[in-house]
């Protein structure tokens, strides 16, 4: 459930930013607006952070990977979606962008040796047929003029640096960074970027007092960014934590006693073992109360139970173990 609600806030909030795009236009350069939005976007969480008591602190080595993330996904990107816009209809750039899909999956096979199954090409283009058919009105209007082609290898060249952004998110999510964290200090990043780039160019940090951009920019910077980014983020975590898990057959279970309050880990479990059960499960901790609610979350057949069995180390520091499992 935690899953689809994410994916579904996605796709409603990055489904109307292609709208709200062109509103950036005109007045303002675009990198100055690019800049815009994410300082904004990274106040907003700071502003999160600070109000839930969340850490900010990030390992010092990690710091080169979430200025890579920021450049390329929350800055250089942009870059090129806001040129392109200004050549085509945003249902075009909408369906165009829609390619980061398959440029996902051949970049994760590339630097993570991911599989590709046969069914993702069947999905991207579904849904790649999908996004087309809601904007067809706008590309059956579209023209190979020298603009329109022009604008087009813009955004395409905008979602490739976009998909690249994506793999050094999947980098930080591999390393259990969190999201919040990570996200605030990239989208700091960025925005210092963007705006560095706007004066080497010569532009001015000028702003337009107009509604349609004030609006819009708020729109993209606290939902399109602050919002969406990490629901997407988070969704990224929570799949791949959820395909590991129900690939799993065996599961140790360390220090850790699923506390009431953790609803995401519990969640989680939940989730990921609704269709299938463990062959074994072992719990490390001194309480039965942990391993009885580890078995409630992450089930085991309930009739081949075998006895419990504890056991402690020679020098009797370490907690006792209590594995749970099929009889032989």
């Amino acid at each position: 459930m935690q899953i689809l609600l994410l994916y579904v806030t996605v796709v409603l909030i990055w489904g109307s930013t292609w709208a709200a795009i062109p509103y950036q236009l005109g007045t303002v350069a675009e990198e100055v607006s690019v800049g815009y939005r994410f300082g904004l976007a990274a106040l907003a969480l700071y502003a999160y952070a600070f109000a839930t008591r969340r850490s900010l602190r990030l390992p010092a080595g990690v710091y080169p990977i979430v200025f890579l993330q920021g450049a390329l996904l929350f800055c250089i990107n942009y870059f090129f979606v806001y040129y392109g816009t200004a050549y085509l209809t945003s249902g075009v750039v909408a369906v165009l962008f829609s390619s980061i899909l398959i440029l996902n999956a051949v970049f994760e096979r590339l630097f993570f040796s991911r599989t590709i199954d046969a069914r993702f090409w069947l999905a991207a283009a579904v849904g790649i047929s999908g996004i087309a058919l809601i904007f067809s009105t706008e590309i059956s209007n579209f023209r190979f003029s020298d603009q329109s082609v022009h604008g087009g290898l813009l955004v395409l060249f905008g979602t490739l640096i976009a998909s690249l952004g994506n793999m050094a998110a999947v980098a930080n999510t591999k390393r259990g960074l969190p999201v919040v964290a990570v996200n605030a200090h990239a989208m700091a990043f960025a925005a210092v970027l963007a705006l560095l780039i706007a004066l080497a160019l010569g532009k001015s940090l000028n702003f337009s007092p107009r509604a349609g951009y004030v609006l819009s920019l708020l729109y993209l910077a606290i939902f399109g960014s602050a919002v969406a980014f990490g629901c997407y983020l988070a969704l990224l975590r929570l799949i791949g934590a959820a395909r590991a898990l129900a690939r799993t057959r065996r599961l140790v279970v360390i220090g850790y006693s699923f506390p009431p309050t953790d609803f995401h880990a519990r969640r989680l479990f939940l989730e990921a073992f609704a269709d299938h059960e463990l062959d074994e499960l072992t719990v490390v901790d001194p309480k039965d109360e942990s391993a009885d609610v580890a078995r409630r979350l992450a089930p085991i057949p309930r009739a081949p139970w075998s006895r419990s069995v504890w056991r402690r180390s020679c020098d009797g520091r370490h907690p006792p173990e209590r594995r749970l499992g099929r009889r032989a």
